[in-house]
């Protein structure tokens, strides 16, 4: 697959709303990705910095430790390189809008108090920032009463050990997320993240200090009627330095069936998957190793296929 080095991903200003409505939606539909600028106001720099500084602590510390932070769900805790990702390791959480969730990942590695003050304040603003881009999101596409509050937001530090001999590897394969949308606070200084663009190549998201990365997974194409797409992605090693990252995900109603609002569905725009559980579609994808949005197939309506595994 080809790579162009031309920066084309969409910036949204979140404080030009409703202004830049329009090409919110372009964003969503042409790429499934977009940087956003303006969002200080809800997660201000000296805190992305501060969680920056910890993520680099705590990923520092020593693997019993980091074993500790077990999965509440499959891939929600820590993840050792493997051989698939042999240069990449992470920690995560579940859900950053529980505050005994927080506190559990921070007891499970013995986060020191300013750590966990730090932690606790980072995740109530990244979760009220992908908030405010779901209703921005709601309100241009004309859409009124809907509450995403209640959707799990699970939560990664990432962390990528690149050496001389790694450079032009992979970090992390080809995949889309299985959620919604992602809030990325990506390396500032290291780049290597890649999305894949509608004619199939790859385009390089260059780091932008005092910006974040938004990215769309397979619950927001199921949930728009096919509109968004689920933007495929991966991290390549361009320099032989740690790359650090901090990623946000909002996965999809917690027991509510996923599927496109009754505005989002005409004689023009028919349904195209079938109503499930996140959790089934998350087990679907899993037990059938679908990585990068295969899984979509399976739950379109009239499929041969089921959400079942």
């Amino acid at each position: 697959m080809a790579i162009t080095s031309d920066y084309a991903v969409p910036i949204i200003d979140l404080e030009s709303f409703p202004e830049q409505s329009k090409k919110l939606i372009q964003a969503c539909e042409e790429w499934g990705c977009f940087r956003i600028t303006n969002h200080h106001r809800i997660l201000p720099a000296p805190l992305a910095a501060e969680m920056k500084a910890v993520t680099r602590s705590l990923l520092d510390l020593p693997a019993e430790i980091k074993r500790r932070n077990t999965d509440v769900i499959a891939g929600s805790g820590y993840m050792a390189p493997s051989k698939i990702n042999p240069y990449y390791e992470g920690l995560g959480l579940y859900d950053i809008s529980s505050s005994d969730a927080v506190e559990a990942f921070c007891t499970q590695l013995d986060a020191s108090h300013d750590q966990r003050k730090t932690i606790t304040k980072y995740a109530e603003a990244i979760h009220e920032l992908a908030m405010d881009i779901m209703d921005k999101l709601a309100e241009a596409l004309g859409l009124s009463t809907l509450s995403f509050e209640d959707w799990p937001c699970q939560f990664r530090i990432n962390k990528y050990n690149f050496t001389p001999e790694t450079i032009g590897s992979t970090g992390v394969q080809i995949h889309t997320d299985s959620g919604f949308l992602t809030v990325l606070q990506d390396d500032e200084n290291v780049g290597g993240l890649e999305v894949m663009n509608k004619s199939g190549e790859f385009v390089a998201v260059e780091p932008m200090p005092g910006t974040l990365v938004v990215n769309f997974g397979d619950i927001a194409t199921i949930w728009s009627n096919g509109r968004f797409r689920n933007v495929k992605h991966r991290v390549q090693c361009k320099e032989a330095t740690i790359r650090l990252s901090i990623a946000s995900f909002l996965l999809g109603p917690k027991e509510a069936l996923v599927e496109a609002p009754p505005e989002l569905v005409d004689s023009e725009h028919p349904r195209l998957y079938v109503p499930f559980t996140y959790k089934d579609y998350r087990t679907l994808r899993i037990s059938n190793n679908f990585s990068a949005g295969e899984a979509l197939d399976h739950v379109r309506v009239n499929s041969s296929q089921t959400a079942q595994a």
